[in-house]
């Protein structure tokens, strides 16, 4: 074999090599494409069930497999941005994408359709309990997790109707109150299940606090961040320990919690007229069948 004949040769593996090269990283390239794709969509479908009732952040995370990046994240955050940091990056612009597009669409919705606006999301909270009811069930029940549904809502009822009877019950939105709804969005990262705009929305502060993070207001944001982050840091521990130990006690007395403070923010006191009381209705049937059908594909999914 002459010099020419084995550089041809050369030259030919050299060019089969090149291909199977080319077409190894090219189905890297798309994975990688993909997983940037499903990061983003992933925080986008947080970030927009974050702000609506019904929709608790850390069931939604359960759901799409990023639970345990976030309570690493609460847990260990060094070592889990180390680890994880792009795919936080992604999670994190999608998440602020749905939660400032949502918003402002509640905003808008509360300013023209208050009554109704509630009806709807009294539909989607109940049509969210179901599933959620299923999820608490997935490692068992037993008598006691019936006895910690019941005290929970007995509880949280009670709480909530006292802060409604007090002669101060107008609450005025101000930097506590925004440090106190950090605090419930806090736990309801860590806590799958946990609806903080329910209890929000019980105590006549979500309309403000939404319509302060709609228009990024300041004086809102940043008593709403730190109360966030300083919760889920400070908990996420105890509460992954918890639900460790008595997974379903634990997921059933947030079911007792949602349902109680749903029950606060029904509109019943409000004048009707009959065509009222038919668009609320209708606002309930079609908020229970969004958030059923959605719950229900969630659920499958997992």
């Amino acid at each position: 074999m002459n010099t020419e004949e084995t550089k041809a040769e050369n030259i030919g593996e050299e060019k089969d090599i090149n291909i199977e090269t080319r077409d190894k990283e090219e189905p890297k390239k798309h994975n990688k494409t993909a997983s940037i794709i499903i990061d983003l969509v992933a925080g986008v479908a947080v970030g927009a069930g974050a702000i609506l009732p019904g929709f608790s952040g850390g069931v939604l995370c359960v759901v799409l497999g990023m639970y345990p990046l976030i309570m690493e994240l609460f847990s260990h955050p060094i070592q889990a941005i180390k680890k994880h940091w792009k795919v936080y990056i992604f999670i994190g612009i999608g998440w602020a994408i749905g939660f400032f597009a949502i918003s402002n669409l509640i905003k808008f919705m509360f300013s023209r359709y208050e009554i109704f606006t509630v009806w709807t999301f009294i539909g989607m909270i109940f049509g969210n309990i179901p599933s959620l009811y299923k999820e608490a069930g997935k490692k068992g029940r037993n008598k006691s997790s019936f006895v910690s549904m019941i005290v929970a809502f007995i509880l949280m009822f009670a709480i909530l109707l006292t802060v409604a009877l007090l002669p101060s019950a107008n609450i005025t939105p101000n930097v506590w109150w925004y440090l106190f709804s950090g605090f419930m969005w806090g736990l309801s990262i860590i806590i799958p299940g946990l609806t903080s705009s329910s209890i929000m929305m019980s105590l006549g502060i979500y309309e403000a606090f939404n319509a302060g993070l709609a228009g990024f207001k300041l004086e809102v944001v940043i008593p709403w961040v730190i109360g966030m982050i300083l919760t889920a840091a400070a908990l996420a521990r105890i509460v992954e320990y918890i639900f460790k130990k008595h997974y379903s006690q634990a997921f059933h007395a947030v079911i007792g919690i949602v349902v109680s403070s749903t029950l606060m923010i029904f509109p019943i006191f409000e004048k009707y007229s009959v065509s009222d009381v038919l668009i609320s209705a209708g606002c309930v049937i079609i908020g229970f069948i969004v958030a059923f059908k959605l719950s229900h594909f969630k659920i499958q999914e997992q």
